[in-house]
């Protein structure tokens, strides 16, 4: 890791984490994990420290996701070790802010995306702003939603969860808390002074301080719920896409471009972790599919074509849903599981 790609500050109360790769909106890489990991360890007993904040450098977004460009080189010409210990490291450390001793406040400005929903979405407290943008866009690159994205979303009102994955949508700041991946609405002009607030060292409590200046958030935007429901219902992808395409064509346009793959992936990983008990038995699956995904050619071939190349014109093999097979392969025990 970079010296400076997460800082941290202690002010008053307040333990504070920066992420800190603005020109690549704070994208998360292993180092900057494992670095988050030993931090939050060490607060943990320190009683001069009673909340932690979460934020992002610059002002596009607190994270858009993992360093895939390091994914994709173990994809292509590594042996997936690389990629593992990210991904055991990284789902380790949001399992660990969602059972932190001591309030995590996460500020959701500006995109937060995949691996900084992981970060954000499982805090104890979490701040959108009017430029909030929230997201799990893994199918267009060829992935399923991980970081507790299957756990989330297979838990948010009727079929909008199996919609947005499947989509690859993004949720502005109303929709978000409406969803349950946020708390609290803060303007973004009001954040210093929510610091300056949160670091006070008189007893206080930190939901008080949050109620105090949060305001209503923004409507909603998401549109005929109803019909979102019953077009995404059921287990069988094509029936799915049959009927979406008869309730919105633009969204049936937006999902046919996604890796066949990866949508039905993505899918049996949502009916699959509705049963699951906990966060933690979602992340296992999660850790499963993640593994089982990487060797597959979709992955590196849709990194390549939104970053690397940068063409987005990904050709996903194999191309139809139809021609989609084993998919239960994806969720087989491995040699090595994520809490072992």
């Amino acid at each position: 890791m970079e010296d400076d790609e997460v800082r941290f500050e202690c002010r008053g109360a307040l333990g504070h984490i920066v992420l800190n790769r603005p020109r690549a909106i704070n994208a998360l890489t292993h180092g900057m994990v494992v670095a988050i990991r030993s931090m939050l360890d060490k607060w943990a007993t320190d009683d001069s420290v009673e909340r932690v904040v979460l934020s992002g450098a610059g002002d596009r977004g607190l994270c858009a996701g993992g360093d895939i460009v390091s994914l994709y080189r173990d994809a292509t010409t590594g042996d997936g070790s690389s990629a593992e210990a990210f991904w055991r490291d990284e789902y380790a450390l949001d399992a660990h802010i969602a059972d932190y001793p001591k309030p995590f406040i996460a500020i959701m400005d500006g995109v937060t995306l995949g691996g900084g929903v992981g970060l954000a979405a499982h805090a104890s407290h979490r701040v959108v702003t009017e430029r909030s943008k929230v997201g799990m866009p893994e199918t267009t690159i060829g992935f399923v939603p991980d970081v507790g994205g299957t756990w989330l979303l297979s838990r948010m009102p009727g079929e909008l969860g199996t919609y947005l994955a499947l989509s690859a949508t993004s949720v502005g700041p109303g929709d978000a808390i409406t969803l349950g991946l946020a708390d609290y609405f803060v303007p973004s002009s009001r954040l210093p002074e929510l610091l300056d607030a949160l670091s006070r060292v008189e007893p206080v409590e930190t939901s008080d301080v949050l109620h105090s200046f949060a305001q209503p958030p923004p409507p909603t935007q998401l549109s005929n719920l109803d019909r979102i429901d019953a077009a995404f219902a059921g287990s069988d992808l094509a029936t799915i896409l049959a009927r979406v395409v008869v309730v919105d064509v633009e969204v049936a346009e937006l999902i046919a471009a996604k890796s066949p793959t990866a949508l039905a992936v993505t899918l049996q990983s949502l009916r699959r972790a509705r049963e699951l008990p906990d966060l933690r038995a979602a992340l296992a699956q999660e850790f499963r599919v993640s593994m089982r995904a990487l060797r597959t050619p979709d992955f590196a071939e849709g990194i390549r074509a939104q970053v690397i190349d940068k063409d987005r014109n990904p050709h996903w093999n194999p191309a139809r849903v139809q021609d989609v097979t084993d998919v239960d392969g994806f969720f087989a025990p491995l040699e090595r599981e994520l809490w072992q």
